[in-house]
This record gives C-alpha cells, structure tokens and sequence, in this order.
C-alpha cells in the first residue's frame, strides 16, 4: 500500500485526494491546507486527516472549527510520497522541505521543469520517472497534447505539429480572471510556452503552439493540424485513437456538440464535480489530406491531469509498469465518458 499525502487542497488537490482514495493499492494519509474554509470543513467530512502548514496558526484565512490533526511537516514525515498541490512557485519553495525527509514528491505544471529530475505523462514516458525522487505532471494542455500526440507517433510517425490552444479565461470559482469581454493573444508571441513544455515529454517532436484566452470558464478548446510521415485514412485515426481509454471520440450527432455538452455528459454519468478526465475529441473533426491530419478536441483543465498525478505515484513508488498503472487508475476512476455511444 502506497501511502499518499496531499499538500494544497484546492482545485488540483481534492481531486488528486478522491482519485487516490479511489485506488487499492493507495492510502491517503492526510491532506494540508492553510485556509481553515468549506474546502478545508469537506475534507473533514470526506474522513480525510488534516494538517496545516506549521505557520497556519496564526495565518490561517478562514474561521471554520475545523478538527486538526498535525502540520504539514508531520504530514510529509508520514508519507511514502507526497503531491504538491500548493500554488505555482510554493512547490519549489516547499523542495527541501521534501528533500530533508527524502519524500519523493509528484509537483504540479505551474512549477519550472527544472523543480524535478523529469516531467510526467502517463501515456509518454512513464519509464523515466520509475524510482526518482521527484517529478513534474505536464500542465492540462501539455497533457492533452501528450496524449493525443504519443499514439499517432508510434502508429503513424509525427513529422511536425501546429496547435492553437482557445484557453478558458478562468476556472468556475476564479472570479477575478473571467469571464472577460475581450479575446486575448495569451501570450501574443509564438511560440506559447506549451511548445517547450511539450517537448519536456516529447523531446523529439516538432512542435509550434499559440494561446488565445476566451471569456469562458468550462474547458480549452485545442485546434491541431499535425504533419505525419505516413497518409493514413480517416478510419485509420479513429481506430488508433479509439484504442487510448484516456481519449474519447464524441459525435456532434449524439448531442455532443459543446464544452458545456461535455461537461454534463460527465454529470450524467454522476461524475464527481463533473470532472472530464479524458481528451475529448471531435470525431467529425477528424480530417486528413495526404500526410497533414487536422482535428478538434476539448481538454477539462480541472480534471485532465488527475489521472496522470495517480500514475506518476506509482511510478516514483515503482510499483507497477506503465500500462498495468493506467489500466489499475482507469478502472478505479471509471475513465470513459462516452464509450458506448463512440
């Protein structure tokens, strides 16, 4: 039993503590929160133990009479690994205090590739993470690119791929950031940033990304045209991408035609939060001429990560093979949102 504690417990960090409570051969040890909120009181009621940073006490940003059981230190100590699920730049801030321990730790995509000997997706090099010490979960979109891009490369040879990622403008509960009256260029240099984040897990392919942010809040939406070294036909992309449990090819034809269809397919299914784990992409997108394949998919950027976090713990405990932890995480999770209508 690998035993798991969660350090942040927000957007990222309650679902990675559901998904490992969700796993047999995973514990969740506790979780650590600075704010003392209704986030911090459902951790409680879900059974979790809860411990805080050890300067909480006096800054604490909530009021609720919450039951604590240690600090965030003796929450580390506990732990065969940790999951940093604190804010952008506080996982490199916390390193040390992992390193001290010798507390292998899986950091989030708002940190610096360099905060970890590798960066992760499950579906791209697994392999290299087996044992370390650490290592990185690619952002959302670095994994929905990930994913998708690792099939076709192996079946039919990626000489090149050219996406622009229409960002959502926030999450539900991010106020401050959307929605916005305006498209914005995000960044308005190209490349985005998703290229080199890519090739973190993807080294060898040849990739141009453009960000644009849109006043919406439920999901990204990515437009690829990826350059192939064969000429496959249609068919032949949806029967390799059908075979990747983690992609899903929905049909406009079954309602499917939105972000927002998306996300109640998943609450339909009674999906907690109406999390979307798998890349959605379009079936009707799917076109090819000659060598150059262009399609559509959609990426919950609060959810799509989860499953990776879970098998990038199996890999830092090296307890499974890379196919054995996606299939062990896919069924625990129930991965497949639409396979019976696809």
């Amino acid at each position: 039993m690998i035993h798991v504690g969660i350090n942040g417990y927000g957007t990222i960090g309650k679902r990675v503590a559901a998904a490992v409570d969700a796993q047999p051969d995973m514990t969740v040890v506790g979780v650590s929160k600075r704010s003392l909120d209704h986030e911090a009181a459902a951790a409680v009621d879900r059974g979790f133990d809860l411990y805080v940073p050890d300067t909480a006490a006096d800054d604490s940003g909530g009021s609720c009479d919450i039951s604590l059981t240690g600090s965030t230190t003796a929450l580390i100590a506990e732990s065969d690994i940790i999951v940093d699920a604190t804010p952008a730049g506080v996982g490199a801030d916390n390193a040390e205090q992992y390193a001290q321990t010798d507390t292998a730790v899986v950091f989030q995509g708002g940190e610096a590739s360099t905060v970890a000997p590798t960066s992760f997706c499950a579906r791209a090099n697994y392999a290299e993470t087996v044992g370390q010490a650490a290592t990185r979960v690619v952002s959302c979109n670095t994994t929905g690119l990930a994913r998708l891009i690792s099939p076709l490369d192996e079946q039919f040879g990626v000489a090149s791929v050219d996406c622009t990622l229409i960002r959502r403008g926030g999450d539900p509960t991010q106020s401050n950031r959307g929605p916005i009256n305006d498209i914005v260029p995000d960044p308005v240099t190209v490349p985005s940033h998703h290229a080199a984040d890519l090739q973190t897990v993807l080294p060898s392919i040849d990739v141009m990304t453009k960000g644009v942010t849109v006043p919406a809040t439920l999901m990204h939406v990515h437009s690829l045209t990826v350059c192939l070294a064969s000429a496959p036909s249609v068919d032949a992309v949806h029967d390799c991408l059908r075979e990747e449990r983690r992609i899903e090819l929905v049909m406009s034809a079954y309602g499917q035609d939105t972000c927002a269809d998306l996300r109640e397919s998943a609450y339909d299914q009674d999906r907690h939060r109406g999390d979307v784990w798998e890349n959605c992409v379009w079936s009707e997108s799917i076109a090819v001429d000659g060598r150059s394949l262009s399609l559509l998919q959609a990426i919950h950027q609060q959810a799509d990560v989860i499953p990776e976090n879970i098998d990038a713990i199996r890999a830092l405990a090296a307890a499974d093979d890379a196919e054995t932890s996606r299939q062990i995480t896919n069924d625990a999770l129930g991965v497949g949102l639409t396979g019976s209508l696809a």
